[in-house]
């Protein structure tokens, strides 16, 4: 039987409404006023979705224990903060082994430099985001970090020109019935 709602409302034909195998529409709601402002209090959260304070508290807690919600942070200004270079370097693995592919992973994970890392398809293995004070920070952080990383063969950087969109909030509109 399908989980309805903590308010009991149905979909018009007497079936819960049902979005996701875990997701219903209070939880998409919570979800997107959360990666607007996480900041909310559960009651003006309870307020923006339309339910009461409870059962909103104890949905926020379902979707952190099953990890639908990963954290809360603050958004930083990375140039206010002293972080002038945004770099894309494509990183072109000696080996694709399984082995050697982890201890690289471990090795990038352990870089604060490192923003983001991503496998991706076509030319290359990994794609990285670095951020650096300036380019001869960041030229020194290739040359004495990257290409010495564990089974790297060469890298490929562009820079960031500026940014047209970043730190956006996830798409949920799939998830809408």
């Amino acid at each position: 039987m399908p989980k309805t709602s903590d308010s009991g409302k149905t979909n018009g034909s007497g079936e819960a409404e049902i979005l996701s195998p875990s997701l219903d529409r209070y939880d998409v709601l919570i979800l997107a006023q959360l990666q607007q402002d996480a900041r909310l209090s559960n009651t003006e959260l309870a307020a923006r979705i339309g339910l009461s304070a409870a059962p909103t508290w104890r949905r926020v807690k379902r979707l952190e224990e099953q990890k639908f919600i990963t954290g809360y942070r603050a958004e930083l200004d990375r140039r206010k903060i002293g972080l002038g270079v945004l770099a894309f370097v494509r990183v072109d693995a000696e080996r694709n082994t399984g082995s050697a592919t982890r201890v690289l992973e471990e090795a990038i994970r352990a870089l604060p430099e490192v923003i983001a890392c991503h496998y991706i398809s076509g030319a290359g293995t990994f794609e990285l985001q670095v951020m650096a004070t300036d380019l001869e920070a960041f030229s020194k952080f290739s040359i004495q970090t990257l290409l010495n990383l564990p089974n790297v063969k060469d890298i490929h950087t562009s820079f960031s020109l500026g940014e047209v969109k970043a730190g956006g909030a996830l798409p949920l509109g799939h998830l809408n019935a």
